[in-house]
């Protein structure tokens, strides 16, 4: 989660309300009363584990090992709780993961008033370099998630993402992003509204990959970028001449 947005998170929760935290296991939200995730209480705080924090908020857990539901939160089955059952909820960094975030959305608003939902934004998953300079994005992440207002849309991440340079964005456009531009945030009340984008068709689909980079990064046309090459590969022969020579 954003630390900017720990804190007005925490300003919203008064001392009474029933916090949910969906997907908390690697990072737990303390201040939750309860933890919805298909791993175990006991292995809580996966992060530390690779340098980043154990959890978020206080430093005390507001949650106990019989208030984390352990389950798959994602099963066509109702979660355990009644209708508006939570006062907040949070689900940050977890949509992207799971095969049916749409069930999830559902979920939230039926037992929750209010809530936090964060997830890496459509540019920050499109990205090349946060793994390896060859692959978009997060290798488990399975969407393409955009926000606008209170609207959520879901784009399945097509695998030709990682095929062709021009359908994702270059690390060195990651390097220059800031956190905010990394993350797409949400603070909703009552409701909101989410969708999953459907597109037919590898040309149609090719097309939406690499209209939406275009529109943020430009590249060189290949004769453009042949050119240069060429130029580049005169320059380090006549040094290497002049060394030589």
């Amino acid at each position: 989660m954003l630390e900017s947005n720990v804190e007005k998170i925490l300003a919203l929760i008064k001392p009474n309300h029933v916090v949910l935290d969906v997907g908390g296991w690697a990072c737990p939200f303390n201040r939750a009363n309860w933890i919805l995730d298909c791993s175990p209480y006991e292995t809580r705080g996966y992060y530390a584990t690779i340098g980043l924090p154990k959890s978020q908020g206080p430093e005390k857990e507001y949650f106990t090992p019989d208030t984390w539901v352990q389950r798959d939160v994602c099963a066509r089955e109702p979660w355990p709780f009644k209708d508006r059952f939570f006062d907040f909820s949070i689900c940050s960094q977890t949509l992207e993961d799971t095969r049916d975030p749409l069930f999830i959305c559902s979920e939230l608003i039926r037992t929750s008033k209010r809530g936090y939902i964060e997830v890496p934004s459509r540019v920050a998953e499109s990205c090349r370099g946060w793994e390896r300079d060859n692959l978009a994005g997060l290798s488990h992440h399975r969407w393409l998630i955009e926000m606008e207002g209170t609207h959520i849309s879901f784009l399945q991440k097509f695998h030709m993402i990682h095929a062709a340079f021009d359908l994702s964005f270059p690390a060195s456009f990651l390097r220059r992003l800031t956190e905010l531009e990394k993350n797409s945030f949400l603070f909703w009340e009552d409701s909101f509204t989410f969708e999953e984008i459907i597109i037919h068709g590898l040309e149609n689909q090719a097309q939406n990959l690499r209209q939406f980079v275009a529109e943020r990064h430009h590249y060189p046309s290949y004769r453009t970028w042949l050119d240069s090459a060429k130029r580049e590969s005169r320059r380090v022969f006549n040094g290497l001449a002049r060394r030589l020579g």
